[in-house]
């Protein structure tokens, strides 16, 4: 079953489209078939993939106006390995024509319906605002996975970004919830860091990923060559984190699978 994850974080600058494209290529190094979905207008995840977002013929805007299919817009990375469907500025007004759109809330889980066989793994990067655009995603999604840096102003914005969450569960998304957070930028040396650490445990329980994604120069490099750190170089602690991420994620997945066969075999022994 292909799972659909939106990285979303109201707040800008927490590494949303870092995680994006480096999760992306961590997941097609363990054999999954993935694609990267970029609903950000800056179209930053679209070239961190390696596709040059002035050279598109066809983009996510595309798909989301009605203009062309979905399979028409994919590209490949080549650095990544993975599907892109990618954006540029043109997407800015795709928000403004999709307002007198029938279903303007599912114009991306209509369009994604139509490749969910062909991949193990969406990633959608979502823009740093709740918009119509970031409303698609969390639409469209099983689950949201919430990067944040750990400083007190991020507790006060993922508050926030839990209720929205928890308003589209009751309104839009029956299936919606919170899959993950991800410590990012993460210092073990500052004690705010580790306060504010100990405050997501405390309230999300398991659902803080284990892993956390250090700075690291390494990973702020790679996006300028069009490159996930882990083509970039291997062997930094981002690529390390991105990887070690990638398997959180999957044994999550196998774990939630296996529980539901034993749930459904009980049930049915019953």
């Amino acid at each position: 079953m292909t799972k659909i994850y939106a990285v979303a974080n109201q707040k800008g600058g927490v590494g949303k489209t870092t995680t994006c494209v480096n999760l992306a290529a961590s997941l097609v190094a363990t054999k999954k078939r993935v694609l990267l979905v970029d609903l950000d207008p800056q179209g930053n995840a679209t070239m961190g993939s390696g596709v040059d977002k002035s050279a598109l013929e066809l983009t996510i805007y595309d798909v989301l106006t009605d203009r062309a299919a979905i399979a028409e817009c994919l590209v490949l990375s080549d650095s990544g390995n993975f599907q892109v469907l990618p954006a540029n500025g043109d997407l800015t007004a795709a928000e403004v024509e999709m307002l007198s759109l029938p279903n303007k809330e599912r114009r991306l889980d209509k369009a994604l319906s139509g490749v969910m066989g062909q991949f193990d793994y969406i990633l959608i990067d979502c823009p740093p605002s709740l918009n119509m655009l970031t409303l698609n995603a969390l639409a469209a999604c099983h689950g949201v996975i919430i990067p944040m840096q750990c400083e007190y102003y991020a507790l006060e914005g993922l508050s926030a970004l839990v209720g929205t969450i928890n308003q589209i569960h009751d309104v839009l998304n029956p299936a919606l919830k919170i899959e993950g957070i991800l410590r990012t930028m993460y210092d073990p040396r500052n004690s705010l860091t580790n306060d504010v650490s100990a405050q997501l445990h405390q309230h999300f329980g398991d659902r803080v990923y284990r892993t956390c994604i250090p700075r690291n120069v390494r990973l702020a490099e790679a996006p300028s060559y069009g490159q996930p750190v882990m083509v970039y170089d291997r062997q930094s602690k981002g690529a390390i984190s991105y990887l070690a991420l990638a398997g959180e994620i999957i044994r999550r997945n196998e774990l939630s699978a296996a529980a539901s066969d034993d749930s459904l075999n009980s049930s049915v022994t019953q």
